[in-house]
């Protein structure tokens, strides 16, 4: 086929094949069909049958871009992969709440406007002791709102070694530009303590925050005061103290501390996640005094960083789980793949490996999310050909796994049995 064969757009779509397609989607397709077409005969080759290729551009712009993968990393809480998988509870709640109407802000006794924090305030006080709490959408705009509503054009003291920066290139120091506090570090990278803030304090100051170092460790010659310490500070000068966990934990887990441990230690308010070690939907959560989260919820910043009603739906079918705190640890996927008997992960490992002809190899799975950053999880996984790694993920589902040593491993501390099945189906039409 020579440049001059080709047919118009519209000789293209008035085949019998993109008749019955809407006219938009058919005209985009063959435009792009006959686009690939002129570079590959550019190229010396034949385009092949040009319909066809309309049909296949019609099906990809119909294909969702955001799409269900299995993770086969070992990566628990994977940022890249969207983080916590939802328990049950939780998708239940969506749905119910997603399909019709709610009293996301009316208050059904007052028969008036209410507010859409009501929904969860209830639980998380229950579940950290707090007086007051309110959600955003997640944990940064969490910290940028308080700082906003407390420290306005006032400072803000915080360590040197805390002043971290998260995922994808955000940096705490300009989440605290962005509040429009005034920045003032005190102590060194690796040894800050209480006495640096107190010095520090003048005037200006407005607010003490101590940030959690969720992400990494400084080991060596270290020194950080405890929220203790820094509550007494605090205290003496009558300025609140802000607590940025990060993660955020609601069931005790050894190197991060809870909502309620650190309001019990003296903080004033305490901001973290929903979606990492929480097991949740996206989300930012503050607890604390009831006074200083009615600032927040008055600031005109929250009604832009508010969440949404499945966030919401979401939130609230998750933290209802840990008022029974053994059962959360059963259905929250990311406390149950935490804690998930080494021998299990074997099993399903042998399994895998069985089924596909691979071979099982000792691995070591991670936390992530900027969890526990030198937690190693003991896991196993099934190593196959590297060759299957770029076909597996193009796959339906999408497999993703970590390449190593020449082999792809698929790591199954990070999947379910039934997962495990799926990864057996995709492996065989991989190859």
């Amino acid at each position: 086929m020579n440049l001059r064969d080709l047919p118009s757009v519209d000789e293209l779509t008035r085949d019998e094949r993109l008749v019955g397609q809407p006219p938009a989607l058919a005209v985009e397709a063959a435009r792009a069909a006959l686009a690939r077409a002129r570079e590959e005969i550019t190229a010396g080759h034949d385009p092949g049958d040009l319909v066809e290729r309309a049909l296949g551009e019609l099906a990809t712009a119909r294909a969702p871009a955001l799409r269900r993968a299995l993770n086969a990393t070992g990566v628990i809480v994977h940022t890249n992969l969207g983080r916590a998988p939802l328990p049950e509870a939780a998708l239940e709640r969506a749905l119910e709440i997603g399909r019709g109407y709610s009293n996301l802000e009316y208050d059904l006794q007052a028969g008036g406007r209410g507010s859409r924090q009501d929904h969860v305030t209830g639980i998380l006080r229950r579940l950290t002791n707090a007086e007051a709490a309110l959600v955003v959408n997640n944990n940064a705009a969490a910290v940028m709102l308080a700082l906003a509503a407390l420290a306005e054009d006032r400072e803000v003291l915080v360590s040197r070694g805390e002043l971290i920066e998260i995922g994808d290139g955000f940096r705490i120091p300009e989440v605290l530009t962005r509040s429009g506090a005034r920045l003032r570090e005190v102590g060194t990278t690796n040894r800050t303590r209480a006495a640096d803030y107190e010095r520090a304090i003048g005037p200006e100051t407005a607010v003490l925050l101590r940030v959690h170092q969720s992400n990494f460790r400084v080991v060596g010659f270290t020194e950080q005061p405890t929220v203790a310490e820094l509550a007494a500070v605090a205290a003496r000068h009558g300025l609140p103290l802000v607590d940025d966990l990060g993660s955020g934990v609601l069931v005790h887990l050894e190197g991060e501390p809870s909502a309620r441990e650190s309001l019990a230690a003296g903080s004033d308010l305490v901001c973290f996640s929903g979606d990492k070690l929480l097991g949740g939907p996206q989300a930012g959560i503050v607890v604390g005094r009831a006074e200083l989260v009615e600032r927040l919820r008055r600031h005109p910043l929250q009604r832009a960083l508010r969440a949404d009603k499945l966030t919401l739906a979401a939130l609230e079918g998750t933290l209802s789980l840990y008022l029974e705190p053994e059962r959360a640890l059963r259905e929250v996927p990311v406390l149950r793949m935490l804690n998930e008997p080494l021998e299990a992960v074997r099993g399903r490992a042998e399994r895998l490996a069985g089924t596909v002809g691979g071979e099982v190899e000792e691995t070591v799975g991670r936390v992530g999310g900027g969890a526990l950053p030198l937690a190693e999880l003991p896991s196993f996984a099934c190593a196959v050909e590297e060759s299957l790694a770029a076909p597996l993920r193009e796959g339906e589902p999408p497999v993703v796994g970590v390449i190593r040593d020449g082999r792809l491993l698929l790591d199954c501390r990070t999947l379910t049995d039934v997962e495990a099945d799926e990864v057996a189906a995709a492996v065989r039409a991989a190859r």
